[in-house]
């Protein structure tokens, strides 16, 4: 065999250093390579979608159709939600109805009408409204001549032709017929006679809208028959039905908020009825309502009362709907000067169309709540400023 030289020798050590090196290496990157990538993708991910800033103005957010509400403190288990109905205060509507039996022979409006306080609506032909006007002529002819004759009585005294007790007495038939005159004349704007005594008339004593109309051309009324209602949707109000046990939890002057397609509208606790209903064993919150934008009597309506311990009670909620979930994780958008700013927020309790927020927001921010899912596009869509 032949013997291999020194040179040779080196070289072939030489050569199994670097195979060993080599697959060293390898072990060593099939072992740590695939560990350090996904972290420091998983962190590039964490970053991703959370902070990044959409630039949108007021107009851009409006023609969007987004709506943006306050961040409500306290927890859910403070809020009370409820199904209220939109009524008309006291002075917001009325009843128009006949006041004597009669016919009508003229209606001046119709359902859906505009309608100014003291306006005439129709006319009814009566024969209280003659004998009303009769009524009232004799007593201005009784108060004309007892007028004439107390002037003349003065004059006969003033001259010591006739005792005082002629002009005493002419004095009494004075009083006498002024008060018979003041009587007939209140009986016939109580009536609403016309001026040439034959109609009485229905008058709306309120500004607003014919909501009802029961009159016809023609027809013969009763006195009290209904005829015309007439709502002014300025003067509204809420009420709202809770069971006993809630009932006891409210006070007025606690907040409230109704929930509209427009957005969200405040309103405030008034009063509550100190009893239940006997057939729906609900007591009656009613709530002053501020602003009334989407609001119209008979509507039914959501409301959402924030009871007097929401606000020592930690914790804030949004809307469900301002909720979206950007690439796993749950954010919500924050209304800022330029536009919005995604926020990733921890989600607690969820209960009737809201959601308890337990890291993320602060009560007092603003966010967006209807149509949100279009920002969660945009961001998306990469339409954001880094």
């Amino acid at each position: 065999m032949k013997r291999l030289t020194n040179q040779q020798r080196l070289l072939a050590g030489a050569a199994a250093t670097v195979i060993l090196l080599g697959g060293g290496f390898a072990v060593w990157s099939m072992t740590r390579g695939p560990d350090a990538a996904p972290e420091a993708s998983a962190e590039a991910e964490e970053e991703h979608g959370a902070g990044e800033a959409l630039e949108m103005d007021a107009a851009r957010i409006q023609a969007a159709g987004i709506v943006v509400a306050p961040v409500g403190s306290g927890s859910l288990s403070a809020e009370i939600v409820a199904q209220g109905t939109v009524v008309g205060t006291p002075q917001g509507e009325a009843v128009l109805a006949a006041r004597a039996d009669g016919v009508i022979t003229r209606v001046s409006l119709r359902l859906g009408d505009s309608v100014r306080a003291g306006q005439t609506v129709a006319l009814i032909e009566s024969r209280e409204a003659s004998s009303i006007a009769a009524e009232r002529a004799t007593a201005q002819a009784r108060l004309t001549a007892a007028r004439q004759a107390l002037a003349r009585e003065q004059r006969l005294f003033d001259a010591k032709i006739t005792a005082r007790q002629d002009l005493e007495a002419a004095q009494t038939v004075l009083a006498e017929a002024e008060a018979e005159y003041r009587r007939t004349t209140s009986a016939a704007a109580a009536a609403r006679v016309s001026g040439d005594g034959r109609s009485t008339g229905v008058v709306s004593p309120i500004n607003g809208r014919v909501t009802e109309s029961n009159a016809t051309l023609g027809a013969f009324v009763t006195a009290g028959t209904e005829l015309f209602h007439v709502a002014n949707a300025s003067q509204i109000e809420v009420q709202a039905s809770v069971s006993a046990d809630d009932a006891g939890r409210i006070a007025p002057g606690d907040r409230a908020t109704i929930t509209l397609p427009e957005g969200e509208v405040q309103a405030t606790v008034r009063s509550i009825t100190p009893g239940v209903d006997a057939e729906s064993r609900a007591a009656t919150v009613l709530l002053s309502v501020s602003g009334v934008g989407g609001l119209r009597p008979g509507q039914a309506i959501a409301v959402r009362i924030y009871t007097r311990d929401a606000g020592t009670t930690e914790g804030v909620s949004v809307p469900e709907e301002a909720i979206q979930t950007v690439e796993g994780r749950e954010v919500v958008f924050v209304r800022t000067a330029n536009g919005f700013t995604a926020a990733p927020v921890i989600v607690g309790q969820r209960s009737a169309g809201r959601a308890q927020i337990t890291s993320g927001l602060t009560a007092g921010q603003t966010v967006a709540t209807r149509n949100a899912f279009l920002l969660k596009a945009a961001l998306g869509a990469g339409e954001v400023e880094h």
